[in-house]
C-alpha cells in the first residue's frame, strides 16, 4: 500500500541528535522516484517505448535492514536510515529515500552508492506498467 514520504528535514534533525553526530562530516541524501521513461530506454537505450503510466513497487523489509545494517561496516559511516514506498504508483511519486551520514565525502558517496545498489538489486521488485 503506498504510503506517505518522510520528511528530509525531520531526518537530518533526529540525524544530528545521535550519540555519535560528532564524528559526522557529511550527510547525503538519495530520493528516488518512479520516471515516466522506460527503464529499458534509459539503461539499454531502447528507443520507441511507451511511457511508463505506474509502476508497482514491492520490497523485502528483512532484506532491507541487512542491506541498512551491512552499510554501516563500510568505513567511516556512523548513520544510515532507508524508507521504501509500496503499492501502485504514479511518475514523480517517491520510490525510496536514503540518508548516509559519515566522516568524509568518499567515505559518504561510496556508501550511499553501495546502499542503493544493494536495495535496488536485492530487496525490491518493480514492474513498469506503460498501458
Amino acid at each position: 500500500m503506498k504510503q506517505q514520504s518522510p520528511s528530509m528535514d525531520q531526518w537530518i534533525r533526529e540525524a544530528k541528535k545521535q550519540p555519535n553526530a560528532q564524528k559526522i562530516g557529511m550527510y547525503l541524501f538519495h530520493n528516488g522516484v518512479v520516471r515516466a521513461t522506460p527503464k529499458a530506454e534509459v539503461r539499454e537505450k531502447q528507443i520507441g517505448l511507451p511511457p511508463v503510466r505506474k509502476m508497482l513497487f514491492s520490497y523485502d523489509p528483512d532484506r532491507v535492514a541487512e542491506a541498512v545494517e551491512s552499510t554501516y561496516a563500510l568505513e567511516g559511516i556512523y548513520y544510515v536510515r532507508a524508507w521504501l514506498n509500496s503499492g501502485l504508483l504514479e511518475p514523480g511519486e517517491d520510490i525510496m529515500y536514503v540518508l548516509i551520514g559519515g566522516d568524509i565525502r568518499p567515505h559518504v558517496t561510496a556508501a550511499l552508492d553501495y546502499l542503493v545498489g544493494k536495495l535496488k538489486s536485492q530487496c525490491v521488485t518493480e514492474e513498469e506498467i506503460s498501458e
